[in-house]
C-alpha cells in the first residue's frame, strides 16, 4: 500500500531525485550521528571527571573526620567550615551518617539527626563507593565510606594486624548545572557546524545527480532528435560506460528499423509489381476481344482461359501474401498438439507423389525412427509441403527427391534433398526473403509466387525452429529443418 502511495509521487519515480536523497541521507546520517556521539561522549566524561574530583574532596574529607572524632562530636568548627565549603563549591548538599544510619551533619540542616535508610548508603556502609547521575533534576550523588584504620593484637601469636573499619558515610550530591549549560553550547554550536555541513550536503547531492545525469540527458536529447526525424545518424555518448551501452543499443534497434523500413517498401513495391502483371496481362487479353468483330468462338474461349490462368495466379499471391500475414503474427496463433511425425511426412509423400510422377521425378522417404512432437500440424504440413514440392518442381528429369527425419532428445529434423539445378552460392541467403526468385522466368513458367519460403521460414520460427539450405549449382539442394520436440512458449 505504502509502495503504491510512493509510486505515485512523481518526483519519487525521478532516478535523479533518488540518487540525491540516498546523497543526501549518506551525507546526513553520519553528520547527525557524529553530532549525536560527541555531545553524549563529552557528557559522559564531564560527568565522570565531576565523580572523580568529588571523590578525591570526600576521601580527604573523611580521614579529617575521623581525625576529628567528628562522628561523635559535631562541634569542630573546622570540619563544619570544611563541610560547607564542599557544598558550596559543588552547589550541592553534604550528609554525615555513622554506621547507624543516623544522619549527624547536613548541610542543609534538614534531616540532623534523622535515620536513613538507603541501599546506597547501605552498600557504602560494607564498604562499597557508588555514584549516581541524574540528568533529568542535574545532579551527581555518590557515597564515600568514613573509614578507619586500626591494629588488631593477637595473644597468642603476638602479631599485630592493621584492619580498616567503616564508621561511617558520607553521602553527596553535587550539581552538574556546569555540565548542562556546557553541553548546551556545544549544542548550538554543533547545530550551526550541522546546518552549515548539511547545507553543503545539500548542494554537493544536488551538483552530482546532477553531473551523473549529465550523460543521460545527452542520450535523451539525441533520441528525441531522431525520434523527431532531425537525424538518422548514429547515437555516440561516451561519457560513460551505461549511455554508451544504451547508444550501442538504440544504433542497433534504429539499423534494424532502416532495415525493416527497406524491406517494407520493398515488399510493398514486390506486392505492387506481383500484383499488377496478372491485371495487365487480363486487361490486354480483354481489350484484345473488345477491339475485334465477330471474334471467333475459338480464339475466345482462348483468351477466356488465358484470363482466367491470371485469375488464378492472382488468387494465389492474395492467399500466399495472407498466409504470410498470419505468419507474422505472435506465437498465440500456433494451435500445438502432439503430433506423430512420421504419420504426417507419409501422408504428405502420398499427397505429393502423382505431381512427382507428372515430372517423372522419383520421391523417397527414409524415416530414422518414429517421432512424436508438439506442434501446429497445419503449420508443420504447409512447411514440408513447400519444401517437397518446391524440390519436385525445380528439379531435372529423371531427377529424385529424398526426404528424410531424425530425432534426438531435443529436437526432430526432416532433411529434403534434391538433384534439382541447385542455387547459386550469391542467391541463398536471399532465398527466405519475399517475392525473391532465383530464375525468375522458370518460377513464373511453373507457377511460384516468391513467397513459399519466406513463409516456410516464418512457420518454422513460431516453432522456435531453424531452416538450413546446402546447394551446389547444377546439382542439387539440401534443406534440413530443426523444430523442438516440446514447444516452450516464450
Amino acid at each position: 500500500m505504502l509502495k503504491d502511495k510512493l509510486r505515485n509521487i512523481k518526483i519519487l519515480r525521478s532516478l535523479k531525485s533518488r540518487i540525491f536523497l540516498i546523497l543526501l541521507i549518506v551525507g546526513l546520517v553520519p553528520c547527525i550521528s557524529m553530532r549525536y556521539a560527541i555531545l553524549q561522549n563529552y557528557e559522559q566524561r564531564a560527568v565522570n571527571v565531576k565523580i572523580s574530583d568529588v571523590s578525591t574532596q570526600l576521601r580527604i574529607l573523611a580521614n579529617h573526620l575521623i581525625t576529628y572524632h567528628y562522628l561523635q562530636d559535631t562541634s569542630s568548627e573546622v570540619i563544619n567550615a570544611e563541610l560547607d565549603q564542599l557544598s558550596g563549591l559543588y552547589d550541592g548538599r553534604v550528609l554525615v551518617i555513622n554506621n547507624d544510619l543516623r544522619v549527624v551533619k547536613d548541610t542543609y540542616g534538614i534531616s540532623e539527626n534523622k535515620t536513613i535508610i538507603s541501599e546506597e548508603v547501605v552498600r557504602c556502609i560494607k564498604g562499597e563507593n557508588t555514584s549516581r547521575y541524574d540528568k533529568n533534576n542535574g545532579y551527581v550523588e555518590m557515597t564515600v565510606p568514613i573509614t578507619e584504620t586500626v591494629t588488631l593484637d593477637d595473644d597468642k601469636t603476638e602479631a599485630a594486624e592493621r584492619k580498616e573499619i567503616v564508621r561511617g558515610v558520607m553521602l553527596v550530591s553535587a550539581s552538574t548545572d556546569t555540565i548542562g549549560a556546557t553541553l548546551e553550547i556545544l549544542s548550538r554550536k554543533a547545530l550551526l557546524v550541522e546546518v552549515i555541513v548539511m547545507l553543503a550536503i545539500v548542494l554537493v547531492s544536488i551538483l552530482a545527480a546532477k553531473g551523473l545525469f549529465k550523460p543521460f540527458e545527452k542520450i535523451t536529447e539525441a533520441l528525441n532528435q531522431a525520434q523527431e526525424g532531425y537525424t538518422d545518424d548514429p547515437i555516440s555518448v561516451t561519457d560513460c560506460l551505461e549511455t554508451e551501452r544504451i547508444g550501442d543499443a538504440f544504433n542497433r534497434v534504429l539499423g534494424r528499423m532502416k532495415m525493416l523500413d527497406t524491406s517494407r517498401q520493398e515488399f510493398v513495391s514486390n506486392v505492387s509489381h506481383e500484383l499488377r502483371t496478372p491485371i495487365t496481362s487480363m486487361k490486354v487479353l480483354a481489350d484484345s476481344l473488345i477491339s475485334q468483330k465477330d471474334v471467333p468462338i475459338e480464339l475466345y474461349q482462348e483468351f477466356m482461359a488465358d484470363i482466367a490462368e491470371e485469375i488464378e495466379r492472382e488468387d494465389k499471391i492474395i492467399t500466399d501474401l495472407l498466409s504470410l500475414v498470419k505468419m507474422d503474427r505472435t506465437s498465440a496463433d500456433l494451435n500445438i498438439s502432439e503430433v506423430d511425425i512420421d504419420a504426417l511426412v507419409e501422408l504428405i509423400m502420398r499427397r505429393l507423389r502423382p505431381i512427382a510422377q507428372k515430372r517423372d521425378v522419383e520421391v523417397v522417404y527414409e524415416s530414422v525412427r518414429p517421432v512424436t512432437a508438439a506442434v501446429d500440424e497445419v503449420k508443420l504440413t504447409l512447411v514440408i509441403s513447400n519444401l517437397v514440392e518446391n524440390a519436385i518442381k525445380y528439379n531435372k528429369e529423371h531427377g529424385w527427391v529424398k526426404v528424410k527425419l531424425d530425432a534426438d532428445h531435443q529436437y526432430f529434423t526432416v532433411e529434403v534433398a534434391d538433384s534439382g539445378v541447385g542455387i547459386p552460392q550469391d542467391c541463398l541467403e536471399h532465398i527466405y526473403e519475399r517475392f525473391y526468385r532465383v530464375d525468375k522466368s522458370r518460377s513464373r513458367e511453373i507457377g511460384g509466387t516468391g513467397l513459399g519460403l519466406a513463409i516456410t521460414r516464418s512457420a518454422i520460427l513460431m516453432h522456435r525452429g531453424t531452416i538450413k539450405a546446402e546447394s551446389i549449382e547444377g546439382q542439387g539442394t539440401v534443406f534440413t529443418i530443426r523444430i523442438p520436440l516440446k514447444y516452450i512458449p516464450v
